[in-house]
């Protein structure tokens, strides 16, 4: 019989670290019943450890008894890192990130739900490999740690037996995502029509809010935004834009990467598109009129650029998230 540790991780837990631990329970614990049920011995036994085995209340509400220790567990199979807070990095213990990496060069797999990409991160072994994490932490992640690849629009990642996923409660895809990997396709088909998780998701990108990169000091890259931001129905040359806050387009661009992660081309499309999706979630009007207002004249570009960046195109979009225009 395997191990699967879930760790608790002390100083970082808040209400989604209670929701990812207890959903992996139950879904390893359904997933081991449905395999025994089938004839199979018992393949998995999961623990919950922290460091310690204090118990603390988490805004008040709730409190989790972990199994044990992690200094007990010798051997493991699979590490489960729970969604976390990221912007308290120095509460995890570095105790907690040596035994980790121990258990990774000892030939365990890790896998990271949500932020608790982080803590994955601060061990050292996701560099120079790929990784997901909530859209909304994407440059907060990138800045922290230049060495992962990040993939902002993935939902779920599997490289050297590292896994990783989006945000918040998709953190339920990764746990059938490992169901079906540890046991067999049949169980996480299984799992997934018990606890009503789609399976097979593999992008966040439609639901990721584009807020611009705002957080930088670089007062002519301040001006560009708002620039793109106030003319947007306009279609935007970038030489022109360029030429219009006097500055060479190479060092245009050069600045505008710096400051933001994203060239002036990708912000202005990014811009247009956010727009675009809260029209097509709250008025009844057609994608064309939409494509119009956003700056686009042609179909075929504006629908490929919503679905870069979306995953999905304006029309398919629109029915999934206008309710009164899907049941008109």
């Amino acid at each position: 019989m395997k191990h699967i540790t879930i760790l608790y991780p002390e100083g970082q837990r808040n209400l989604s670290t209670i929701a990812c631990i207890v959903g992996a329970v139950e879904v390893f614990a359904r997933a081991d019943d449905y395999w025994q049920h089938r004839g199979n011995p018992k393949k998995y036994q999961v623990a919950v450890a922290a460091m310690t085995t204090d118990e603390s209340y988490i805004k008040g509400l709730i409190s989790l008894k972990t199994d044990c220790s992690l200094p007990e567990i010798k051997k493991t199979d699979l590490i489960i890192i729970p969604s976390a807070m990221p912007d308290v990095p120095t509460d995890v213990s570095q105790s907690m990130l040596d035994w980790i990496i121990a258990q990774y060069k000892t030939g365990a797999e890790v896998a990271s739900m949500c932020s608790g990409a982080f803590i994955l991160a601060d061990t050292g072994i996701l560099d120079g490999k790929t990784c997901a994490t909530h859209w909304s932490l994407a440059n907060a992640f990138r800045e922290r740690f230049p060495m992962v690849n990040l993939q902002s629009d993935k939902l779920i990642t599997d490289e050297n037996g590292i896994y990783t996923n989006g945000g918040a409660y998709s953190f339920l895809n990764l746990v059938l995502y490992l169901v079906e990997k540890y046991y067999d396709r049949s169980t996480a088909i299984h799992c997934s029509k018990i606890f009503q998780i789609e399976l097979d998701r593999n992008s966040q990108s439609a639901f990721a809010i584009f807020t611009g990169q705002k957080m930088h000091d670089d007062d002519m890259v301040h001006q560009v935004q708002a620039y793109i931001e106030e003319n947007l129905g306009q279609k935007i040359s970038m030489s022109d834009l360029s030429s219009r806050f006097a500055s060479g387009r190479r060092n245009f661009d050069r600045r505008f990467i710096k400051a933001t992660g994203n060239t002036p081309l990708e912000y202005a499309q990014r811009v247009k598109v956010e727009s675009a999706k809260k029209a097509l979630e709250s008025t009844r009007k057609t994608v064309n009129e939409v494509m119009y207002e956003v700056g686009y004249s042609d179909v075929k570009a504006f629908r490929e650029v919503f679905r870069k960046i979306t995953g999905v195109s304006p029309l398919a979009y629109k029915l999934k998230y206008n309710k009164e225009s899907a049941s008109a």
